[in-house]
């Protein structure tokens, strides 16, 4: 009976689990998750989504980053992409697309066409998508190498990481 008792006792203590616990802050924990889980929504306008679609192939591998999940539809997507020329025609198009992006959402600019307008100076072209929504991260270049892309990811995984996500959490039921 007693070593029935000793072995029920041992089995209820297990050191193996002290070196398995983590503390963290809430805001730490789901910044954490976020930025290792983006999901693009990529607004491929003109030639700088083939570099987009460079970035997700097997020699680049976006997949490294959590954002390999290309979404298609703005509901799963919390992560816009604009890569190439948005033209004035486009552009409520693309303002429609981010207004039906769930909370939070962020932008990133690729390409000089999307961030400034480009080599396009007519009536034709918006001078830089950040006049319609807000853009998180600039990726220079005409246009920019798919690791620059990947760049800028890891940027925006920075700038996620340092959020005060929990806060805004707790204050928005008490503002609406």
């Amino acid at each position: 009976m007693s070593e029935e008792k000793l072995t029920l006792s041992h089995a209820a203590y297990d050191s193996k689990i002290e070196g398995n616990i983590i503390i963290t802050r809430v805001d730490a924990a789901i910044n954490w998750m976020r930025k290792n889980s983006l999901w693009p929504m990529p607004m491929g306008l003109a030639c700088c989504a083939i570099e987009l679609m460079a970035t997700a192939s097997s020699r680049f591998d976006i997949s490294r980053f959590g954002a390999e999940v290309m979404r298609f539809s703005p509901r799963q997507a919390d992560v816009m992409i604009v890569a190439g020329t948005v033209t004035y025609k486009m552009a409520l198009a693309v303002k429609r697309i981010w207004d039906q992006m769930p909370e939070p959402k962020w932008c990133i600019a690729m390409g000089a066409c999307a961030s400034s307008g480009g080599m396009y100076r007519s009536y034709a072209v918006l001078q830089g998508i950040d006049r319609l929504i807000p853009v998180d991260v600039y990726i220079s270049g005409c246009p920019p190498r798919p690791e620059a892309l990947i760049e800028g990811l890891m940027k925006l995984q920075r700038k996620i990481e340092g959020e005060e996500s929990f806060k805004a959490q707790k204050q928005e039921p008490a503002n609406a």
